[in-house]
């Protein structure tokens, strides 16, 4: 206990020298300067957040933008509490559980399914952030959409990231004004340096700024969301009432307790806040900390710990208005401790049951982290699912893909699938974004990441990283990461992980070494200030004044 009060003293120490007061880390550097000029005009974290918000989705638009939803921690630097914003996406009046199977029962094809009208999502993100700015906003609504719309009229230089994913996913030339806007007019991608230009973002924007959410949900651009959805060759079932019924939800975090600290984090329909709380309660008594951060022991109970996390993700849950999860029994010391008896040092568990994850990578999430002056911060992640999406453009903006997170098979073994589609639910997430609090509910640090059902995995080591090892968020962040999700062990093509892959397998490990995708950003306090980092793996960085 020495030890872990010792650390704590290091998290709160007398500044040497004058530290940033407010920070933003994000994916892109012009989305972390809109966030910063709004700050230093005095705006909130929530102000910052709809300024970045809008700057992704112009810069970073494979990852993010107004056509998707996301979840938003925000903390409250006077009252030290906690509000939860849920911008998930919700499946239309139309849906249907089956309605990712073929005609002979088997799941479609995964592309096919993504590039579909039926993957579209009712979205929630703008609905979401005008939520928080009327309850938390200093500046005006309008004031905070300057600088997209600016970049997008006047063009931006295009990212090493963002020329990647146009040369990998070709087909999205085929959507006529991606193409008009990503591509070449002999139907090349553009390549790093390059400028793009989106007027008509830039209209939607402005749009937004000065009518708000319901730009999304009425009139012309909702619309012209519908008849792209059900004119799709695999049409969906979106319709205007769809659009007009949607609501951002508030809701509580799930917090628990780890060592010093409280730890709290998104509840369902994400699984994100179970899960890392659970991997946390398990590991405390194997004390990492005397460990380094690749020795096989820890890469041994980091993996162990995710497979019976993402054993109870995957029997348990799903959205709560559809399906009772048990959050708190799944959390609860007494359980944690008795799933801690199949954990042994010396080998691998038995099967602990429930669904492997599937093995493909998630692309289109990004996350931000944002902490004010006055101590309030943001933890958000944002998301249109793949890659570009559905792959199809209203308005200047990619339209999300979010309904493949549901499960296709709406039953197994003859019971309904907790996570199976059915109309106004809203899908099952993995999205992570936390914050850590000391005894008095002081901020220590904000954190979260893109990246699919390894968001869970990356966020715990980050967390591991920074309060176990004491490690600086920038270090953290680039650690290789370690990932099992109820199935093979994943070890990062990176640094030293390799090299660990045969002892992993005398332990029982089927061990896959494979290139990580990775999206976190963090901050944490720093004497009287904050330090910050952004994952080395995408574009981001992380910035204060």
């Amino acid at each position: 206990m020495r030890r872990w009060l010792a650390l704590a003293v290091l998290l709160f120490p007398a500044a040497a020298q004058a530290e940033p007061q407010q920070m933003v880390a994000a994916a892109h550097p012009l989305a972390v300067e809109a966030g910063l000029d709004v700050l230093k005009r005095g705006g909130s974290a929530i102000d910052a957040a709809v300024a970045v918000q809008m700057m992704l989705g112009v810069a970073e638009p494979q990852a993010s933008g107004v056509g998707g939803g996301g979840f938003l921690l925000y903390y409250d630097g006077a009252t030290r509490g906690i509000t939860v914003y849920d911008g998930r996406e919700t499946a239309p009046a139309g849906a249907t559980p089956g309605m990712f199977l073929d005609a002979g029962g088997k799941p479609l094809p995964f592309f096919d399914a993504v590039v579909s009208g039926m993957s579209v999502g009712v979205p929630g993100a703008v609905a979401l952030l005008e939520l928080a700015h009327k309850e938390h906003g200093r500046l005006p609504w309008a004031d905070l959409f300057g600088a997209s719309i600016a970049t997008a009229r006047d063009g931006f230089a295009v990212s090493p990231r963002l020329a990647a994913w146009l040369q990998t996913i070709r087909m999205f030339r085929d959507e006529p004004a991606a193409r008009a806007t990503y591509f070449n007019a002999d139907g090349s991608p553009k390549k790093p340096g390059d400028r793009v230009v989106n007027p008509a973002l830039a209209d939607t924007m402005q749009r937004i700024a000065t009518e708000g959410a319901r730009v999304l949900q009425e009139g012309p651009i909702a619309e012209e969301m519908v008849a792209r959805v059900r004119g799709h060759k695999r049409p969906g079932t979106l319709a205007l009432s769809d659009l007009a019924a949607y609501r951002p939800i508030k809701r509580e975090p799930v917090c628990g307790p780890y060592r010093i600290w409280i730890v709290c984090g998104m509840p369902p329909p994400s699984s994100g806040g179970i899960a890392i709380l659970q991997m946390l309660g398990l590991l405390e008594p194997f004390d990492l900390g005397r460990d380094k951060p690749d020795d096989p022991r820890a890469l041994h109970l980091i993996a162990e710990a995710g497979r019976l996390a993402f054993a109870d993700r995957g029997q348990y849950v799903a959205d709560p208005a559809f399906v009772p999860v048990p959050t708190q029994a799944l959390i609860a010391p007494a359980y944690i401790a008795e799933r801690r008896k199949l954990i042994a040092e010396d080998r691998v568990m038995d099967p602990p049951g429930g669904a492997v994850a599937p093995g493909y990578v998630e692309h289109g999430t990004s996350h931000m982290t944002i902490v004010d002056r006055d101590g309030n911060a943001v933890a958000f992640t944002t998301t249109i699912e793949a890659p570009f999406g559905a792959q199809m453009m209203v308005g200047g903006f990619i339209l999300n893909n979010e309904l493949t997170d549901f499960t296709p098979f709406p039953e197994q073994d003859g019971k309904p699938v907790a996570n199976r589609v059915e109309p106004g639910k809203r899908p099952r997430s993995s999205m992570s974004p936390t914050i850590v609090l000391d005894r008095e509910r002081r901020l220590v640090l904000a954190l979260g990441s893109a990246g699919g059902q390894r968001i869970i995995g990356d966020t715990f080591q980050a967390l591991l990283g920074m309060l176990d090892w004491n490690l600086s968020p920038q270090a953290a962040l680039d650690l290789p990461r370690v990932a099992n999700m109820n199935g093979s062990t994943e070890l990062e093509d990176k640094g030293a992980l390799p090299a660990q892959a045969d002892a992993l397998r005398k332990l029982g490990h089927q061990v896959q070494v494979r290139r990580h995708e990775g999206g976190l950003t963090a901050i944490r306090r720093s004497g009287d200030g904050w330090e910050g980092g952004a994952d080395p793996r995408r574009d981001g960085v992380a910035k204060g004044e």
